[in-house]
């Protein structure tokens, strides 16, 4: 019979692997949309000629906004419970701010640079949060979150 303490320490491997993998694919998805919210002005009216006009269509965006959204926070209010370090959650805080108001308050035709600008540093503010946030779990570990003064 295998000892139940040398079971919950390979669980407990396993479930870092996949917040470490959710931290990164978060990071790389961020920073995919905010590359892709800086070149669609540029790059509209050729998507349809390869078949890729979905990537300017606001449901999609929406869409793909509140994925990265769940996924951010979810990571990173785990990587908080580990490390104690507010940082990255106001860094995403912020960015997922300007992501939903870029996507919802200014993706009429009326305001395009606008609506580009927003959603691109939303994405980066994002990635950036889910790069601290690996940063920090990394630095601290599960075992030695910084001391607070109280």
């Amino acid at each position: 019979m295998a000892n139940p303490s040398a079971q919950q320490f390979g669980n407990g491997q396993a479930h870092d692997a996949l917040a470490h993998a959710a931290d990164r694919l978060g990071a790389v998805a961020s920073f995919l949309c905010a590359v892709h919210c800086a070149a669609l002005p540029f790059v509209l009216t050729v998507l349809p000629a390869l078949g890729l006009g979905f990537l300017s269509d606001h449901r999609f965006e929406r869409i793909f906004i509140a994925f990265a959204s769940t996924l951010a926070l979810g990571s990173l209010v785990r990587g908080y419970r580990r490390h104690r370090v507010v940082s990255a959650l106001w860094v995403a805080g912020v960015g997922i701010a300007l992501l939903w108001t870029g996507a919802w308050l200014f993706d009429s035709g009326e305001s395009p640079v606008l609506h580009a600008v927003l959603v691109t540093l939303g994405g980066c503010c994002v990635a950036l949060a889910h790069i601290l946030n690996l940063r920090l779990t990394h630095l601290f570990g599960a075992c030695c979150p910084p001391n607070r003064a109280n």
